[in-house]
């Protein structure tokens, strides 16, 4: 099976490691895995901040990058998210709707399509330890991936997995939102801070790059004893 890799802005600039780490699992799972150089920014920071038609430009970029993928897999709920919101920005346009359509489509976060395309729910990975798991919001509400996660990490040799409290509440991320409300987001990262911390886990895994720059940066900065690891990583691990 052929899989395109959207590796997404933060993955490649900030943590690398993730997308060779989904890379590595991938190929494992008997993908063969193509990456397209000519990607760029899915839009999705510019749109959010109101520049409809500066975001459109990466848009259709990104559109044209993928249009001959059979799947597009990325390590990001939050950037499949995207692409799935490509046809209502482009709703009524006859040249790109269709185009933005068959992409949505085709477009997978890393454990949605490890799990209900592959058919996959022990990737045979191995990590001792406890650990707690961080929902994001664009993945769990508006992508609504939310059981292919937790299946995949119950499955993971040696993990103790326990759950989140207030999982469903926002890391203080929010993309722009975290620079503009600078105040109410340190809050809400503390009260996730504090949430982690009551679990007494190990690790706090995620599968979106930005919220765990976003939490893992504020606990370094607390001197927390927690790692943090993007769910490739530990499915990765052996």
């Amino acid at each position: 099976m052929k899989v395109t890799l959207f590796t997404t802005c933060i993955v490649d600039m900030f943590r690398s490691n993730v997308g060779k780490a989904t890379v590595e699992l991938l190929e494992r799972l008997g993908c063969e895995i193509e990456f397209p150089e000519s990607q760029v920014c899915c839009g999705q920071p510019a749109y959010n901040s109101g520049y409809v038609k500066e975001s459109k430009e990466a848009m259709k970029r990104m559109i044209e990058t993928f249009s001959n993928a059979e799947y597009v897999v990325s390590p990001s709920g939050s950037c499949a998210y995207m692409f799935h919101e490509y046809p209502h920005i482009f709703a009524g346009d006859p040249v790109w709707e269709p185009k933005a359509k068959a992409l949505a489509e085709r477009t997978y976060e890393l454990t949605q399509f490890i799990v209900d395309i592959l058919k996959i729910e022990d990737v045979g990975a191995k990590l001792e330890g406890t650990a707690t798991y961080h929902t994001s919001c664009h993945m769990t509400r508006l992508l609504g991936v939310k059981e292919p996660p937790i299946i995949l990490l119950k499955n993971v040799k040696g993990l103790k997995f326990t759950e989140l409290p207030g999982k469903e509440q926002c890391c203080g991320f929010g993309g722009t939102f975290s620079v503009k409300m600078a105040q109410i987001s340190e809050q809400m990262v503390d009260e996730k801070v504090r949430h982690v911390e009551e679990t007494g886990a190990e690790y706090l895994i995620g599968a979106d790059a930005a919220c765990l720059m976003n939490i893992g940066g504020r606990m370094g900065r607390l001197e927390k004893p927690i790692k943090v690891m993007h769910i490739a990583e530990v499915l990765n691990s052996r």
